[in-house]
């Protein structure tokens, strides 16, 4: 069961990161925005039983949770607690889990598979840390022509500087490896 070490607020005021002691996962990422995509998921079916969550994002020593800004955060961070510390701890899962997660862009050519690696080195490098360190992440959808499809997780999700400032800021940055790329969050 994870122990929570910390507990972080995030530049989004509607979000709370929760540091942990065990991994609930090794690498594979969940993210939820309702119950329903959550339906094979135990803890983030629990969180989304507390009202006022409205999503819920993890891997692995890491979870936020996000409210919609009608709780007072003292009061839900108790009541979150409980199900992320009943939960259980990562075992050893399946290098598959994370294999599927990039099937999703294998229909792309050889070309765009390469673009799409230096794409995501940088992205590891530069921005993905910072993302991480705030509660969200970056997922990438799509790779059509010059224009990035991405998904912000977590607390980034409904946070304002993320679908301005900071999508303008990883275009920029991409832009020293792809000077025509445009960056899209769907």
């Amino acid at each position: 069961m994870p122990k929570i070490a910390e507990i972080e607020g995030t530049p989004n005021p509607n979000a709370l990161k929760f540091i942990l002691k065990e991994p609930l996962t090794w690498g594979v990422v969940r993210s939820y925005d309702n119950a329903e995509q959550a339906e094979e998921d135990p803890l983030a079916l629990a969180l989304f039983d507390i009202d006022h969550v409205t999503n819920v994002f993890y891997v692995d020593r890491w979870i936020t949770i996000t409210q919609d800004g009608e709780a007072d955060w003292q009061d839900l961070a108790r009541a979150v607690a409980d199900p992320i510390r009943a939960a259980p701890a990562a075992t050893d899962e399946s290098a598959a889990a994370v294999a599927a997660a990039s099937e999703a862009l294998a229909h792309l050519s050889e070309a765009d598979r390469q673009r799409l690696e230096r794409i995501n080195i940088l992205l590891d490098e530069e921005v993905r840390p910072y993302l991480q360190h705030d509660g969200g992440d970056l997922h990438v959808l799509g790779l059509e022509e010059n224009v990035l499809q991405i998904h912000y997780q977590g607390a980034c999700g409904t946070c304002p500087s993320s679908i301005t400032g900071t999508l303008r800021g990883i275009e920029q940055l991409l832009r020293t490896i792809e000077p025509y790329i445009r960056v899209v969050s769907v």
